[in-house]
């Protein structure tokens, strides 16, 4: 990365740092909104913690510590509270020295849970992660039950620019699984990773597959994928799955959804299995190292700042960024900038994936919408073809849209006149907000200074 790059990235990460703990005020308040440490407060925190998605047996234990911490050290302040909350939460989910070991040496790699989690995505991400850091990395499909499993594998392993071996379908997944082993050790590969059927955690006859799997062949690392939406049934799913076949470490999906993440913490508890990556969206880098202390920051509606930041240092065009944060400062932003905003933000994963990692969205949980859902993306397909359906002369100078100029738009787009009027009214609205940035951020001619942009 550009020392320029470097550079703007750290002003954005600073902005929204500042932006982060003006928000985070709301969350200090509970502490700070007690006069005294007291059943009433514990209670607080409690409601906190389950709204986090933390279970029950886990959220207690945290509150007994909690307790047990105040009184060791004679604590009489509620606002002291906050931070050693925060460190337990990290400590209970704390990874250990040795949990990514297995990428640093010839493994076997054991991809498991039930359906619909996004194994087969997980292990293409985690493939293409490996490859980035150089390791000679070759997938097995041994998920011969599901008929598009092979496909799908087949187009990640192409995504990932990796090898990939197969077999037929209904055939022996042991069987895979051990030719897939000679084959990685001809080919000094780095690590095997190895994708298998969906199944349910009561199946005791799917379950014994998995089992003969690991009697077949040595089994570096058995890693489970859980969803993160379903909360605490991930949590059963995975103490059943270590009991059963034994986990070393697990991915936690969909992080990118209205969830806060609590369910990870009471996996950890239960099953004593470190938390490896998240998965935050549906691209080949949406796959991230698993960090405690960002996810005990978005358990407590904190937000995940550094993951944005890396995010948005991955993903944007800082040069088009920095044009854009210009403009918006001027107020001088026109169609063809709502074109790149739109594209830059397809890139980091969508609107929804971007607000689950701003501080205080955590609080919505159920309440917020679904951005980035099908009815919505339609309409952005409008705003599209709308605005492709202008002259480049009018997309850079929108006062230009006069009665028969967007008329001719909307035969051209193929929607109502209605409808690109509606779209122009937002975006002027847009504007006018815009024109009132430089007094919000205290720039010239500005005097309340209460809110600054990063850049």
């Amino acid at each position: 990365m550009s020392e320029e790059k470097k550079g703007f990235f750290r002003r954005l990460r600073e902005g929204l740092t500042k932006t982060r703990n003006n928000i985070v005020a709301g969350i200090d308040s509970i502490f700070s909104g007690f006069s005294s440490i007291d059943d009433d407060f514990y209670e607080e925190i409690e409601e906190i913690l389950v709204m986090g998605d933390i279970g029950i047996n886990t959220t207690t234990s945290i509150i007994e510590h909690l307790k047990e911490e105040v009184e060791e050290k004679k604590i009489k302040e509620p606002s002291e509270c906050k931070q050693l909350l925060i460190d337990e939460i990290k400590r209970q989910m704390d990874v250990g020295d040795t949990a990514y070991e297995f990428e640093n040496r010839k493994s076997v790699v054991l991809v498991i849970g039930v359906n619909g989690v996004g194994k087969t995505t997980s292990v293409g991400k985690l493939a293409g992660k490996l490859k980035d850091q150089g390791k000679k990395v070759i997938v097995a499909a041994a998920d011969t039950y599901r008929a598009a499993a092979g496909e799908q594998l087949t187009e990640w392993a192409h995504r990932a620019g990796v090898d990939l071996i197969g077999g037929q379908a209904g055939a022996d997944p042991a069987a895979i699984v051990y030719d897939a082993v000679a084959a990685a050790k001809a080919r000094n590969a780095d690590v095997l990773l190895c994708d298998t059927a969906g199944r349910l955690h009561v199946d005791e006859d799917m379950m014994a597959e998995l089992q003969e799997i690991k009697e077949v062949v040595e089994v570096h690392q058995t890693i489970l994928v859980v969803d993160a939406m379903t909360g605490q049934d991930a949590v059963n799913v995975a103490s059943s799955f270590n009991d059963k076949i034994g986990i070393d470490g697990v991915i936690v999906t969909k992080l990118d959804g209205d969830t806060r993440g609590g369910a990870a913490l009471s996996i950890k508890a239960v099953t004593g299995r470190p938390i490896l990556y998240v998965g935050m969206g549906e691209k080949l880098s949406d796959l991230e190292q698993f960090y405690p202390d960002r996810m005990a920051s978005r358990i407590l509606g904190m937000g995940d700042v550094l993951s944005l930041i890396e995010k948005a240092g991955a993903e944007l065009d800082e040069e088009k960024a920095k044009k854009m944060a210009d403009k918006m400062k001027k107020a001088q932003f026109d169609f063809e900038d709502y074109l790149d905003s739109m594209e830059q933000m397809r890139k980091m994963g969508g609107l929804s994936s971007i607000m689950g990692m701003l501080p205080g969205m955590g609080n919505l949980g159920g309440k917020m919408p679904d951005l980035d859902s099908e009815e919505n993306e339609k309409k952005m397909a409008q705003m599209e073809a709308i605005i492709y359906s202008m002259t480049l002369e009018e997309r850079r100078n929108p006062d230009l849209l006069n009665p028969s100029r967007k008329h001719r738009i909307a035969k051209g787009a193929g929607v109502d006149i209605a409808d690109v009027n509606r779209m122009v009214k937002q975006f002027n609205e847009s504007r006018k907000m815009m024109k009132k940035l430089p007094g919000m951020m205290g720039g010239k001619g500005g005097k309340r200074g209460k809110f600054k942009l990063p850049f």
